[in-house]
């Protein structure tokens, strides 16, 4: 948890910092949406900058350079096997974390919109998004492993922020609008 720390403590404290105006601008973008006649201005402007704010700081991490050698690992498990056979903690924090990048995300897709509000639907958006990520780690040679066990941890996290949320998602009814 120490060398966790270390390596991330910059992002934490600048994620908490961020609390303050990401708010305000959830009230700014509500507080437009509402002028501009939008049906739903609260709960859509909620979802998006908690999307947003949920998920950035994740994607600070993944994009930081590392210290190992880069990589692409294809065949599936074959790293997940690994990191769950080593030590306890750094097994929960690499799938702890891998399980929490698009968890943000996940939850507020279907919350915001009623064409994702479905499971399946969240693990398209998550696995396209995290393919990004991935490629864009080997693209730009941060020193990691773009791993398509990452991807799934990634997608499999986003999926059940959405199941977890499945009380608020927007529903679907016939004129196409959802309620609040």
């Amino acid at each position: 948890m120490d060398q966790a720390w270390h390596l991330w403590g910059d992002v934490v404290i600048a994620a908490f910092l961020a609390i303050p105006p990401a708010a305000l601008a959830g009230w700014l973008l509500a507080a437009r949406r509402t002028r501009a006649g939008h049906p739903f201005p609260v709960r859509t402007a909620l979802a998006d900058v908690v999307a947003v704010a949920g998920t950035a700081p994740w994607i600070w991490m993944i994009l930081t350079p590392g210290v190992g050698v880069p990589g692409v690992s294809l065949v599936p498990f074959v790293d997940l096997w690994a990191t769950l056979q080593g030590p306890g903690r750094t097994a929960f924090v690499q799938v702890g974390g891998n399980l929490l990048v698009f968890a943000a995300l996940g939850a507020m897709l279907p919350v915001r919109s009623a064409r994702f509000a479905s499971p399946g639907a969240v693990a398209v958006v998550a696995a396209a998004a995290s393919c990004a990520v991935e490629l864009l780690q080997y693209v730009l040679n941060l020193g990691r492993v773009s791993s398509l066990d990452d991807v799934a941890v990634n997608t499999a996290g986003a999926v059940l922020a959405a199941i977890v949320t499945r009380r608020w998602w927007a529903s679907r009814i016939p004129d196409g609008t959802a309620p609040q």
